[in-house]
């Protein structure tokens, strides 16, 4: 396993996800009610014992970096590292990354003194759970020089995806970026050889998306790279597949890929369903993040539906519905929750600090007495007075930007640090 080097992406601006990414990296950006994305792939390569890692990332990087650097401390006899690796002037490069392609490219300096033989690369905002283990040993028994992690899909869903062609015996021998009509997919289907890998899965799944999951053996991935193309998705894995043996992997479980604002809301609130598509509960394969030691949440004659409550809440007299509550939120007496996902705050205010705010005017961080908030998103330290009412009426929403909030897909989003006066009606 220390043969394997993992490259975890951190992406770009993530705009698609603004303005959760407005302070942080996509990477950094909470989940679950106690997570950060990149827990989720940094996790998959622990339980399957590669812990050789490099995270990619160059925008608003400080908050990944404090967390990594709270979180993942291995000691010396594992030989393991996290390390990340952001955006840098050198004598060579001296601009930002241009792509996936391209910020593994400009990192190859760094690659080297691990001096590794195979590279595994991942995503930063995916949401799965994956044996990396049985991947590499696809991998090896193959004889690939690059794999790519693949999903089933049905035709609708194509037009989203990169769509790969594989013969009989799992090899890539074309890719299609997004295909937009039936007669971009219609040789694409699985092979009738494959379908034995498919158990359990719906007939309609008829075609394979890359994961954007790679492996590629050390010298293979010198010699993709060495051109000036920027992505591995749209490019890098297109021309491989006629130079290169490009293996399949056919991955048959859950995988979101979280990379809009509609995508991030939907996955988190199914996390409050009876049976979420997502499993935090595997004992024997946790999900890791930062220790926090914080106390218990305290409920104080409540209503609580099918929610997620994380550690150091304090939650009275609320009524909370399919709801994901994050750390340290503070949610007071008559307050209604319904569809929300509240990611909580950094820190308990004093009682100074908190009577110095109520005399400028400024509420509390956390949710105020007889607030109502209804399908929205509520970023860390947002401090939402009493009597407000957001997402509660049934008018169509516009999607924008405004003063202090946003919208997205008709989502309210609350941003990080934000204030709205007691009686905001949203």
């Amino acid at each position: 396993m220390s043969k394997v080097l993992c490259l975890v992406l951190g992406g770009g601006r993530g705009e698609r996800l603004f303005p959760l990414t407005m302070e942080r990296a996509k990477p950094a950006v909470p989940f679950g009610g106690k997570y950060r994305l990149v827990d989720i792939p940094i996790s998959s390569c622990i339980h399957s014992g590669f812990r050789r890692i490099y995270i990619l990332t160059q925008f608003n990087s400080a908050s990944l970096h404090n967390h990594i650097a709270n979180t993942y401390i291995f000691d010396s006899f594992s030989q393991g590292f996290i390390e990340i690796l952001a955006a840098e002037q050198t004598y060579e490069h001296s601009g930002w990354y241009m792509g996936t392609a391209d910020a593994v490219r400009k990192n190859f300096i760094h690659f080297r003194t691990q001096n590794p033989d195979y590279y595994m690369i991942l995503s930063g905002d995916q949401l799965y759970r994956m044996d990396l283990e049985d991947f590499f040993d696809n991998h090896l028994k193959s004889g690939a020089e690059i794999s790519v992690a693949v999903t089933p899909v049905s035709a609708e869903k194509c037009r989203h995806f990169g769509i790969l062609q594989v013969d009989g015996e799992g090899k890539i021998v074309r890719f299609v970026e997004k295909p937009q009509t039936e007669e971009e997919i219609a040789d694409l289907k699985i092979p009738d050889t494959l379908r034995g890998q498919l158990a359990g899965i719906s007939p309609d799944r008829e075609y394979l998306a890359s994961m954007g999951i790679y492996i590629f053996t050390k010298g293979i991935l010198k010699k993709a790279l060495d051109n000036e193309y920027a992505d591995f998705g749209k490019e890098i894995i297109p021309k491989s597949i006629e130079k290169f043996k490009v293996q399949s992997y056919i991955f048959t479980g859950f995988w979101e890929d979280i990379g809009t604002i509609k995508s991030f809301y939907e996955t988190t609130i199914n996390l409050t369903t009876i049976t979420p598509d997502f499993d935090f509960y595997k004992e024997s394969q946790p999900i890791y993040t930062r220790r926090r030691d914080l106390p218990a949440s305290k409920i104080n004659s409540c209503t609580i539906t099918q929610c997620l409550t994380a550690d150091g809440c304090i939650i009275t007299n609320g009524n909370i519905m399919h709801s994901v509550i994050g750390i340290r939120t503070i949610i007071e007496s008559g307050a209604t929750l319904d569809g929300v996902v509240c990611m909580g705050a950094d820190w308990y205010e004093t009682v100074e600090e908190k009577k110095q705010n109520r005399e400028g005017g400024i509420p509390d961080i956390g949710i105020g007495k007889g607030t109502l908030i209804r399908r929205a998103i509520i970023d860390k330290n947002a401090r939402i007075g009493e009597v407000c009412r957001i997402g509660i009426d049934h008018l169509e929403r516009i999607d924008g930007d405004y003063d202090n909030y946003h919208i997205r897909d008709g989502i309210i989003v609350i941003p990080k640090n934000a204030v709205l006066p007691s009686g905001t009606v949203i």
